[in-house]
């Protein structure tokens, strides 16, 4: 399972990193989540610099889709060249997107009239784009999911996980990052939220 989470410059690294990793726990089974960019290097909003692992022609060709958010995602939405290179097919792809990761989703017409999540700073501009915003951490219509809050990625990759290796998987990767003390707990809660949108 091939997986492009796209970083743009001045990027949350909790969105992107955090559901990278919890991806990552499949990767004995094949799987492969992968920091994706328009540029060699970007940097985040804190300042911390990485290398992209994928071009953004990975994008086309991966088997999912997490849209990360970032301080300057407004800028990117502006910038038609960038917007040209992110071509996502949701009759095929699982797609996801984190915080303002949704307003970029709605730029692309990806969100259309269904109702969304995003983060408390974004709000108000996804909601200037037309779209409404939901009170919750997560929401998926088919294969299209949104997500708010940073920590909020963790649904994101939940349900990507569920989705695409079941449940069991999904918990277990869970399991693995959650709180000692709490992983029982952590885990009930991550997968009610997200089990209202895994029926077939």
């Amino acid at each position: 399972m091939r997986i492009a989470v796209l970083t743009l410059d001045g990027f949350n690294e909790l969105d992107s990193f955090v559901a990278q990793a919890i991806l990552n726990r499949l990767r004995g089974q094949g799987w492969r989540a992968e920091i994706v960019a328009p540029t060699p290097r970007v940097t985040s909003m804190n300042g911390l610099t990485v290398e992209r692992q994928q071009p953004m022609a990975f994008l086309t060709d991966a088997d999912a889709v997490i849209l990360g958010s970032g301080l300057r995602t407004r800028d990117h939405m502006r910038d038609a060249g960038l917007l040209e290179q992110i071509r996502l097919d949701p009759a095929r792809q699982l797609i996801g997107a984190q915080c303002s990761g949704t307003l970029l989703l709605a730029k692309l017409g990806l969100v259309g009239n269904l109702p969304a999540c995003t983060d408390l700073t974004t709000r108000p501009w996804v909601i200037e784009a037309g779209v409404d915003v939901l009170d919750a951490p997560f929401v998926a219509h088919g294969n299209v999911a949104t997500a708010g809050g940073c920590l909020a990625s963790q649904y994101l990759a939940a349900w990507m996980i569920a989705r695409l290796a079941g449940r069991t998987e999904a918990e277990a990767a869970l399991h693995y990052v959650a709180p000692v003390g709490e992983k029982e707990s952590h885990v009930a809660h991550a997968m009610g939220v997200v089990e209202p949108f895994l029926a077939s």
